[in-house]
């Protein structure tokens, strides 16, 4: 069973990410706006990941035989002046996501909650993967610059992603 405190900083979470989808969604207006429709696909399958972990915290909440409590979610940034603009607030994003991972493992060590903290090991390990690939995109994006082919090639790229949920569920 759950703690109080772990199931509000829990809650707190799906709140974060499902926050993380309406900005990525966000973030896909700018680029389908901008003509971009590789950048807004890439996006939008940011999205369907970041309902994907705010559906595993509301699952593990209950299997934990915890509460949901959902709260309002705040409205996102919604213009940007680049692409590269974008990604970097995508990567400042997951960084700050990934600190609150960490504040949850601490929790759950705080409160001894052992299956907790096993549980949010999949989450840290993600963020890796979720940093790694925004600061990629960052890195690409310094190269081939505002325009010409390089973000042609960049867009046409990134439009290829499918949103693939992980085959193996971490245990809850």
């Amino acid at each position: 069973m759950l703690t109080k405190k772990m199931q509000a900083a829990l809650n707190d979470q799906i709140n974060a990410e499902t926050y993380s989808a309406y900005l990525y969604l966000s973030m896909a207006g700018y680029f389908h706006d901008s003509g971009l429709d590789g950048f807004g696909n890439w996006m939008e399958i940011q999205v369907q990941e970041e309902l994907f972990h705010a559906k595993k915290f509301f699952d593990y909440i209950c299997d934990r035989n915890g509460k949901v409590d959902l709260a309002a979610i705040d409205a996102p940034k919604a213009t940007w002046t680049s692409p590269l603009a974008v990604f970097k607030d995508s990567l400042a994003h997951e960084q700050l996501i990934s600190g609150r991972i960490a504040d949850l493992v601490d929790l759950a060590r705080e409160e001894n909650d052992k299956a907790s903290e096993t549980y949010l090991q999949w989450f840290v390990s993600e963020q890796i993967e979720e940093e790694a690939t925004a600061q990629r995109i960052c890195d690409q994006l310094k190269i081939v610059g505002k325009e010409g082919g390089g973000l042609f090639m960049l867009d046409r790229e990134l439009g290829a992603r499918v949103f693939s949920p992980p085959a193996a569920e971490s245990p809850a």
